[in-house]
């Protein structure tokens, strides 16, 4: 441990800084000026040296870029859909839950969304959020809350109360997927506005004949 502390000092800016004053007060010593009391202004230098040098400054942690916690997403979603598979739903959720799979697997598409995702990330979340927890939620409650009404019969049906959960996180996808449509239209308006503002002379050449 002493040892690494050593080693890290020396590496240090403060004592890289303090031994350029210490070898300042050598040349000083050497031509003369410092005279007999050359000890004193060497250690004098490099203190000064060391106390002026910048202090370290340590390395931030290494958080997963958008880019890497989509990729985590998307094996999340692969997962998630081998998961549902196994659920026996009714079918006016079992077709709402393709829906909402589908158009979660079309925004985590990386040749169509993830560049524009990398980009967002309050999507990256949204998507995550949902593959992870309030999608697996909304089955899992259901599939438990059948089995105790199926006990103790009444109430709402759970099927209902699945239909509905389906069709928020379904608008909430939707919503997102109108986010980066409407990103893609700016960037072309963008450029249509850039081509306008160019000219058309821009690029030079002759006249046509």
């Amino acid at each position: 441990m002493a040892t690494s502390r050593a080693m890290a000092y020396l590496e240090s800016r403060k004592n890289l800084a303090g031994s350029a004053g210490g070898l300042a007060g050598l040349v000083l010593t050497f031509t003369g000026v410092a005279g007999p009391y050359w000890p004193v202004v060497v250690a004098g230098l490099y203190g000064a040296g060391a106390l002026v040098a910048p202090p370290e400054r340590p390395a931030p942690p290494a958080f997963p870029s958008p880019s890497e916690q989509l990729d985590e997403v998307r094996a999340d979603l692969t997962a998630l859909r081998a998961y549902l598979a196994d659920i026996d739903l009714p079918p006016d959720a079992a077709g709402a839950l393709d829906g909402l799979t589908e158009l979660l697997a079309a925004l985590l598409d990386p040749g169509w969304s993830g560049e524009l995702l990398a980009q967002d990330p309050e999507g990256v979340h949204v998507l995550a959020r949902t593959v992870r927890r309030d999608l697996p939620e909304a089955v899992d409650s259901y599939v438990r809350t059948r089995w105790w009404t199926r006990m103790a019969p009444g109430g709402t049906s759970p099927e209902r109360h699945l239909v509905r959960q389906l069709g928020l996180l379904r608008t909430e996808a939707e919503r997102l997927a109108e986010v980066l449509r409407e990103t893609e239209s700016r960037r072309q308006e963008s450029h249509t506005r850039y081509l306008e503002d160019r000219g058309p002379a821009a690029g030079g050449g002759g006249t046509a004949v």
